[in-house]
């Protein structure tokens, strides 16, 4: 896993001047070189996706759906493979890799349905007012052009799939960044695209260093930006394109919260088991996983050390191993942050029951009460294996608890009470409410997004296709209704 991986350009499988190690946050054994692509060449994607838009936009569906059905339908049969390579270069675990490309087979294969599906076209009549009589408005979608896709290194293939399949489908030309840490999963995706038929310059795969992104964030060829990563580094590209639309899914704290109801023996396991595994997956390394608990007074006593000891039990070491559930994060780096995040809440006062312990990049899968509500691990993103958990009273006192964050990604309410999973709906300021479980859960087809501080617009295939859309409607005149 050692060779030198060109990029696609236009559909062509290129390499550049200059190239990069891409190394394992395990073992830091170099799993792959990557060619960077010259200015020239980043200019030969942009103006071949800018030239064959039209043309792209008018691809009979049956071709982007035939394309995107073989992309899903190799992914399976690569499964292994691409598994190892995600553990590879990410550090995650195999089984959460194998999910990963599990996942990216059903973005895939929905995006091929909704090719098939999409701007059927939506009729309306105008004689509802004397001034329309004999008159039939006809409205369908339309690319906006060429988008721009930046992906985060968390998922390297299933959110670079969340960008390519949902343009390819639209029938938008798209030119993807993978992220410099795990370039390796994203070309990938090429490989499998090359096999299709799909029209030269309706896809580019470039690994762009990032110093090189503001250029192309402004070129005015690339009217649609989807960006997932920092809140930081989202906004800052929506600042400085305020006439380009943007999608940006960015950062949360999720909250999991369990309110009194949820109380029997049975119950109070399967919310400890489920926030245990979704607080550390990935290494924590997920915009939704668990971060802070908040429990109701009423079950907090029994709920803590049920969680306590699902973490401790948690299986942390060589993600190559299949008994393997907590990794590394991604660099010794994003490990350090993680262990000056607890140390300065412990300093404050915090209490640390499991975990709290750095190894190069791996941290240990921790537990913490009674954090300051001022501390940064309140706060921020914590993105590591770290989990927070208080108590309040009763179930306004919790939904203020989580609401009382910047970020608004999703939550996950465990109730079994449907008035008051309406009223976690209602109440709740997050993009994503899901009761009976942990916030972390996802399912590909869904919306997906935030609010406040975590973004704007949503993914999952049918509603990032609306976002790479615009509606555009046809008056006709002179039928006869």
């Amino acid at each position: 896993m050692t060779s030198t991986h060109a990029f696609w350009l236009a559909g062509r499988q290129v390499t550049g001047e200059d190239s990069f190690d891409v190394t394992s946050p395990w073992d830091g054994r170099v799993v792959g070189t990557v060619s960077v692509p010259t200015d020239a060449q980043i200019e030969g994607a942009v103006a071949a996706a800018y030239a064959v838009r039209d043309e792209f936009a008018a691809t009979p569906a049956h071709v982007r759906a035939a394309a995107l059905h073989h992309v899903s339908r190799r992914l399976v049969e690569r499964t292994e493979e691409i598994a190892r390579l995600i553990s590879a270069e990410n550090g995650k675990p195999m089984k959460w890799a194998r999910g990963e490309v599990g996942r990216a087979v059903s973005v895939f294969r929905f995006a091929a349905e909704e090719a098939r599906r999409f701007n059927g076209g939506e009729a309306q009549r105008l004689d509802t007012d004397l001034g329309g009589q004999g008159r039939l408005a006809f409205t369908r979608r339309f690319p906006k052009g060429v988008v721009l896709g930046i992906a985060p290194f968390n998922f390297p293939l299933n959110l670079c799939a969340h960008k390519i399949a949902p343009a390819i489908a639209a029938g938008a030309p798209i030119i993807l960044k993978p992220a410099p840490a795990t370039p390796l999963s994203g070309l990938i995706i090429g490989d499998l695209l090359a096999e299709t038929e799909l029209p030269a310059g309706s896809w580019s795969i470039l690994p762009v260093p990032n110093d090189k992104m503001p250029a192309l964030v402004q070129d005015e060829r690339l009217p649609v930006i989807s960006f997932t990563g920092s809140e930081k580094v989202g906004y800052a590209i929506m600042d400085s394109v305020p006439r380009k639309h943007c999608t940006l899914e960015l950062g949360g704290n999720g909250a999991a919260v369990v309110l009194a109801d949820f109380a029997s023996d049975e119950d109070l396991d399967w919310a400890a088991t489920r926030i245990a595994t979704f607080s550390n997956y990935q290494g924590g390394q997920s915009c939704i996983s668990v971060q802070r608990v908040i429990a109701d007074a009423s079950v907090y006593e029994r709920l803590l050390p049920r969680i306590v000891a699902a973490v401790e039990n948690q299986v942390t070491g060589d993600p190559n191993d299949d008994a393997t559930d907590v990794g590394p994060l991604v660099s010794e780096d994003a490990a350090k942050r993680v262990e000056t995040w607890v140390d300065e809440a412990v300093a404050a006062g915090a209490a640390l029951l499991a975990g709290g312990k750095r190894d190069g990049a791996s941290y240990a899968p921790t537990v913490l009460t009674d954090v300051p509500a001022d501390v940064t691990l309140s706060c921020e993103e914590v993105f590591g294996p770290v989990l927070t958990v208080q108590k309040v009273d009763g179930e306004a006192a919790a939904f203020a608890a989580v609401n009382d964050s910047k970020y608004g990604l999703q939550a996950g309410v465990f109730t079994h009470d449907l008035q008051t999973a309406f009223r976690a709906h209602r109440a709740l300021e997050v993009g994503g409410v899901v009761v009976g479980d942990v916030p972390s859960y996802r399912a590909d087809q869904m919306p997906y997004g935030g609010v406040k501080q975590s973004g704007v617009g949503r993914e999952g295939v049918k509603f990032a296709m609306d976002d790479y859309t615009y509606e555009r409607v046809m008056v006709l005149t002179g039928i006869s209704l």
